[in-house]
């Protein structure tokens, strides 16, 4: 790519500039940059940072997925998904640290993107895609916390007054108190902690559905798929699509930003971190849950074990303390996917010749990220069918991010050979994951139109 070539003195240059670990020019007056992306992290924050963004709350409708598929289906696509965004997040790191060797280092999705492809719209596709995604997820968050607190509110007080937007209210204090941590690399304990949650929560839920299959009344265990074949064509493009999103991540070249340069190498730790713990929570949640209630599994495991017509399934304690967890974590996977806002806030209202904490840079940063965290809120609790809504923004922002345009920048910036099996492997994939994400944007509008006679505004209840 024509963006890519620059003369051998300006790319020694460069290098040597990145081996003393300097920032590009570019960013010296960057406010984004300089206080929201700084460069100080180590590979185990970036595997921090990576475990939170990918390993959250979805991993609870793993199970659900199986449902639409069976066994041998489900844990093959389950295999195939986690294969697929391993080597997709693989070569963007390669792509990232190409660009560095040649004195180009991108620390945003949206300038990489625009670089490597030479192409001006594809800075504000990413932009919009980002943004699409990244409030979805923060909205999302917010509403499922404030949940969180309801149920657990309900148990103790089951006739009690208090509202779904109340709740939505608490946690929102919360985000806006721990917004104001200056920069990504801030969260670095916040996102081990969070990394320590989903662990926890796991082996909880894992416990509560082995312990609900050999209980004394067991829930059916009916594996069959539906009879149609239409049917089950639909469910696993359904689930594929589910799949993808509960793997998708969209802001990884933001993550890599925060390791100290060179960061050549450092993101595969990274990324050999999050999936080991992937690998250990992915699997067992899945196989236990499906395994324990079969094709009447909810799209919540949490709630096959609290079912609304019967007593709990496993210990309530037990179940409170995942809750809790859960609730936890959807706070620092909320503050994780706000740093793109925040870098661009940053970005555009801050001075960089004046301190972080000046009086200049202070004010704004709390004025507009309360502001922000204040309309995730109102939209949470307007849309508390959020998550049907949220489905097709997955289906149409997570495949392209980072099943599709990680293949294409590795084909134009490292050029292999066309006749290579990693250029076909590559086209390969973006062909398949194009098709699944209209399929699964497709089957995300279906449900959103099947279940619009359940939405109202402002509802006490969240629509599943």
């Amino acid at each position: 790519m024509g963006g890519l070539q620059i003369n051998d003195s300006s790319s020694m240059e460069a290098s040597d500039a990145v081996e003393k670990g300097d920032q590009p020019n570019k960013n010296d007056n960057d406010a984004g940059a300089a206080f929201v992306l700084e460069s100080k992290g180590t590979w185990w924050h970036a595997g921090f940072h990576l475990t939170t963004a990918i390993v959250g709350p979805t991993i609870l409708t793993l199970p659900y997925a199986f449902r639409g598929m069976g066994w041998v289906l489900g844990l093959f696509s389950l295999t195939a998904v986690a294969v697929v965004t391993f080597y997709s997040y693989y070569l963007m790191s390669k792509v990232l640290d190409h660009c560095e060797r040649v004195g180009r280092r991108h620390i945003r999705f949206r300038e990489l993107a625009s670089d490597v492809l030479g192409s001006g719209w594809m800075f504000y596709f990413v932009v919009c895609i980002q943004t699409a995604i990244n409030t979805g997820v923060g909205i999302g968050c917010i509403l499922l916390a404030g949940e969180c607190l309801k149920i657990m509110y309900s148990n103790l007080y089951p006739d009690g007054p208090m509202k779904l937007y109340q709740f939505i209210a608490m946690v929102t204090v919360v985000m806006i108190l721990l917004s104001q941590l200056p920069s990504f690399h801030s969260l670095r304990y916040i996102n081990l902690a969070s990394l320590l949650l989903s662990l926890g929560y796991t082996f909880l839920v894992v416990l509560a559905s082995i312990r609900a299959g050999y209980s004394k009344n067991p829930p059916p265990k009916d594996y069959s798929l539906n009879d149609s074949k239409s049917v089950r064509t639909f469910n696993v493009f359904t689930s594929i699509s589910i799949l993808a999103a509960v793997f998708g991540n969209g802001i990884l070249p933001e993550i890599q930003a925060t390791v100290a340069p060179p960061a050549t190498g450092k993101m595969v730790k990274g990324l050999m971190m999050c999936y080991t713990v992937i690998f250990f929570t992915f699997y067992s949640a899945s196989v236990s849950g499906y395994w324990a209630f079969g094709n009447k599994v909810n799209s919540n495991i949490l709630k096959s074990l609290l079912p609304d017509d019967g007593p709990a399934l496993a210990p309530t304690w037990l179940l409170g303390l995942a809750v809790i967890f859960v609730l936890l974590q959807l706070i620092a996977i909320g503050l994780v996917y706000s740093q793109v806002a925040y870098e661009i806030m940053e970005k555009n209202s801050a001075d960089v010749k004046q301190g972080k904490f000046s009086k200049r840079n202070l004010i704004p940063r709390l004025a507009l990220r309360t502001v922000y965290m204040a309309f995730c809120a109102f939209m949470a609790a307007m849309l508390p069918f959020f998550g049907d809504i949220n489905g097709v923004v997955g289906a149409i922002g997570f495949i392209p991010l980072d099943f599709i345009l990680p293949m294409l920048m590795y084909n134009m910036a490292i050029k292999p050979s066309r006749r290579s099996v990693t250029y076909w492997m590559n086209v390969l994939i973006m062909v398949v994951f194009t098709g699944v994400g209209l399929m699964g944007a497709f089957s995300s509008i279906r449900k959103l139109v099947l279940d619009a006679h359940e939405f109202k505004l402002f509802s006490n209840d969240v629509v599943d």
